[in-house]
């Protein structure tokens, strides 16, 4: 039998009442001659007032212990989808995440995915199992300890799945009906995909859209794991949702595919750093042992040896990053005159992988933001992406302008 990974979100599993929708889903699957994984999340909510009695119970908390308490919440969904399908008489059999066993390497709570035997699974589906209810968002350590693999975790756990089991496909069952050329939130012309390559969806995920965690999309695109994005509270419809596939697989590419938007940004600036090499190693080198999220980074042309440097990061690791670099200052790694924050700035992205094939679409990007008054402090390329940091305040007419101005309404 052909395998199909279903995966449901929290909001999908929130109640008992969702779970059943959730699970006539899964029949119909069945009964269209599928052997199903299905990975659930944490009930919503619950993930969260998991962490809050952790943190109540003890601050300065054991990792191990914390994985612990936070993955409970998936086995109780699985169990409750197995028993859900079950009084279907679908046959069924929930696993937690050490019973597969997925295995993780031990960094708790940020856990890496190492291997999925297939064997124990596979072996049940033959003695007539129809369905593996699978706790998402957890596995085992190498010391035998139960691992999450970080908030999101669900979404890796399916396509990891999908493709240790070389599944048809991963459909992923959220609270939005797919992927948009932007949030719906923001401009009202926003349209839904049929489909996206690995490339833009990873890079949309990493600048901001939350329809899926990017380690997910990471993963489907290096073992090609066909992705389906859809909702789970509209009515069955074969061709529903957003296709994440190969970039082959489209038939043709519109030159710009989405807008993306991240307002909890800021851009941080280094006053009159010595312009010799190392420097921004030894800039950077605080910085990433700080763990800080360092995304765009610009340096100034040299003036008598001496340069500015520029970067962004979270607008909630500013202070962090504040004490890496002050600290790297008193211990005369580096030197800098002043150290300058914004912490009033947005980032606004355009992706699409015709960018690749088109020029002008950076002149005409710029264009656009000069049009409706819009500064820009910092500018970031890629192959098939570019992003610019501007002033919060115009994040959402920043979004509209090159939204219409790309007509992606059209998409």
């Amino acid at each position: 039998m052909p395998v199909l990974v279903m995966k449901f979100g929290g909001t999908s599993v929130a109640t008992l009442d969702r779970i059943k929708r959730a699970a006539k889903r899964v029949g119909r699957e069945v009964a269209n001659g599928y052997d199903v994984i299905v990975i659930v999340s944490a009930m919503s909510g619950e993930t969260n007032k998991l962490v809050g009695f952790v943190g109540e119970t003890s601050p300065m908390y054991d990792a191990r212990e914390y994985d612990a308490v936070v993955s409970s919440g998936e086995n109780v969904t699985a169990g409750l989808m197995a028993l859900t399908l079950q009084e279907m008489d679908v046959p069924a059999r929930s696993w937690q995440g050490w019973q597969v066993p997925l295995m993780t390497d031990g960094a708790h709570g940020a856990a890496r995915i190492k291997e999925i035997p297939s064997e124990n699974i596979m072996s049940k589906f033959g003695e007539g199992m129809k369905v593996a209810v699978v706790a998402g968002f957890q596995g085992i350590s190498p010391e035998g300890r139960i691992t999450t693999l970080g908030r999101g975790g669900s979404d890796t756990t399916a396509v990891a799945f999908a493709a240790a089991f070389d599944a048809e496909r991963c459909d992923i069952y959220t609270d939005v009906d797919g992927v948009y050329t932007t949030d719906p939130r923001i401009t009202a012309k926003a349209k839904k995909l049929e489909k996206i390559s690995f490339e833009e969806m990873l890079e949309l995920a990493s600048l901001g859209a939350k329809v899926l965690q990017t380690r997910s999309v990471e993963l489907a695109m290096r073992y090609k794991v066909k992705l389906r994005v859809l909702s789970s509270f509209e009515e069955y419809d074969p061709n529903a949702g957003t296709l994440i596939c190969a970039e082959e697989d489209i038939v043709e590419s519109k030159v710009v595919s989405g807008v993306a938007a991240s307002r909890e940004e800021a851009k941080m600036t280094l006053v009159s750093v010595a312009d010799t090499p190392g420097i921004a190693a030894a800039i950077f080198g605080p910085l990433a042992d700080a763990g800080i999220n360092v995304d765009m980074i610009v340096q100034n042309i040299s003036d008598e040896g001496e340069t500015d440097m520029t970067f962004s990061c979270p607008v909630d690791q500013v202070k962090r990053a504040t004490t890496a670099l002050q600290e790297a200052k008193a211990a005369a790694k580096i030197g800098f005159s002043e150290l300058l924050s914004d912490v009033e700035v947005a980032k606004v992205s355009i992706v699409g992988i015709g960018m690749r094939s088109q020029v002008g679409v950076a002149a005409k990007m710029f264009k656009v933001l000069s049009s409706e008054g819009i500064n820009i402090k910092v500018i970031a390329t890629s192959e098939i992406k570019i992003s610019v940091l501007i002033d919060r305040k115009y994040m959402e007419l920043a979004v509209q302008a090159l939204h219409d101005a790309f007509e992606l309404e059209k998409a």
